[in-house]
């Protein structure tokens, strides 16, 4: 039998097919423009298999695309009844996430591992901050994740993809001496990869290196296709060092350009969250509220999520409505958590609704409230999702609500932590009084 990069067979006699699928796979994996594409020449080359239908439905999902990529897995599915055990196992766990069964997608992502450890597609959604560990809203799923990789990792020798995901995650629990050495090499071997340049960013701000993060990003964007899933989020990190590096008027024009709706390209979920984390940290900054772009991304997250129920959009969105003036707005997404909390279908728990109130009185100069709201959430910020980049938000929020409550000490607790999470920081003459 034919067998993917990974050296599994793979249930099809076409060498075409199979090409066109370890292309599309590794652009998938690498977050870059192209996969959908392969993966359609894949399938015409022949529309048997499997695999290549459940890997465009995974591509789909992730540009959001959720009924097409739905369409996909059920013919994946209908496929993969005459492919092999391995290909059968494969279909399913990839297809649970996309049907929106994420406690199943991971058991069956942990079953199907014990016995393929190598399918990298397989575990490919269970990676990241955004997937089936990442959104699982468990306290300790940095650590999890972690584990899980180290577990794997003599499967993967020096492959760059698991090297690129186990870099996050060693970057996200602590251990950017690891996280540094692994994304190194992972983008050594393929510096076209996205989630690699995405990582090296993150390992960089870790350590405090903003200068450093903002010369890479100046240095590969340029050869970045629009069209790649990560555009809009490394814009984000372009913006942000920008900004920390006091390049404010850079700073906004990388925001209007590749973040805010309207000039991004990329996944709901990223446009609406980082645009509320660029106009909120730039007020943190000293700039002036900018009402008529909270006002296009309150609207444009309302139209993308609708609904309460993923812990880190809800967060955003939350922020949203109190940027935007959005009283009733508030008031629904916090009813509609409180449902959820009772009904036991929100695994972040009361986190959520703490940073909602907080960020709430912090907008109308409730400091002490915005502080002990805050405060309670911080331990356990780390259920909502997302890096520990962009939970700052909350932290950067606790500390300015801390200044202006008069609380210096707790202030400088905080910055305490930071620098010592941020080893490059320097404070030298910070004054919380």
């Amino acid at each position: 039998m034919l067998a993917d990069r990974y050296a599994l067979p793979v249930s099809t006699p076409s060498v075409a097919a199979r090409d066109a699928y370890v292309a599309g796979v590794d652009c998938v994996l690498a977050a870059v423009a192209g996969g959908e594409e392969r993966l359609r020449q894949s399938i015409a080359a022949d529309p048997s298999f499997a695999l290549a239908h459940v890997a465009l439905a995974r591509e789909l999902f992730l540009q959001a695309d959720v009924r097409r990529a739905r369409e996909e897995t059920a013919r994946a599915r209908e496929l993969a009844a005459a492919a092999t055990t391995r290909e059968r196992s494969h279909v399913d766990a990839i297809a649970l996430a996309i049907e929106g069964r994420p406690v199943e997608a991971l058991a069956a992502t942990q079953t199907h591992l014990a016995e393929w450890p190598r399918d990298a597609m397989v575990l490919a959604p269970a990676t990241g901050v955004f997937g089936l560990i990442g959104f699982s809203g468990r306290q300790q799923r940095e650590t999890e994740l972690y584990d899980l990789l180290r577990d794997l990792a003599p499967h993967y020798g020096s492959d760059w993809w698991f090297g690129t995901v186990l870099a996050f995650a060693a970057c996200e629990s602590g251990r950017l001496d690891e996280a540094r050495r692994l994304i190194d090499a992972s983008m050594a071997a393929n510096p076209g990869n996205a989630h690699g340049a995405h990582v090296l960013v993150h390992v960089l701000y870790e350590a405090g290196e903003m200068g450093q993060a903002l010369d890479f990003l100046d240095g590969w964007m340029p050869g970045f296709d629009r069209r790649g899933l990560m555009h809009c989020h490394l814009s984000w990190h372009q913006a942000l060092c920008a900004l920390a590096l006091g390049q404010t008027g850079r700073a906004w024009d990388l925001y209007r350009a590749g973040v805010h709706p309207g000039g991004a390209w990329g996944p709901p979920i990223n446009v609406a969250t980082d645009a509320v984390s660029f106009l909120w940290r730039t007020e943190l900054a000293g700039e002036p509220r900018q009402p008529a772009l909270w006002r296009e991304v309150h609207e444009y997250t309302r139209r993308a999520f609708p609904k309460a129920g993923l812990p880190f959009i809800d967060v955003h969105a939350a922020v949203g409505d109190v940027a935007a003036g959005d009283g009733d707005g508030l008031g629904q997404l916090l009813g509609a958590l409180a449902e959820r909390i009772s009904a036991g279908k929100y695994p972040a728990g009361e986190v959520v609704p703490l940073i909602a109130q907080g960020f709430a009185a912090y907008a109308r100069g409730d400091w002490g409230t915005a502080a002990s709201r805050l405060e309670q959430a911080l331990p356990q910020t780390v259920r909502i999702g997302g890096s520990r980049a962009q939970r700052d938000l909350v932290e950067n929020t606790l500390l300015a609500a801390c200044l202006e409550a008069g609380r210096p000490e707790d202030a400088r607790w905080l910055v305490a932590r930071r620098v010592e999470r941020h080893p490059a920081i320097s404070v030298a003459g910070f004054d919380p009084t």
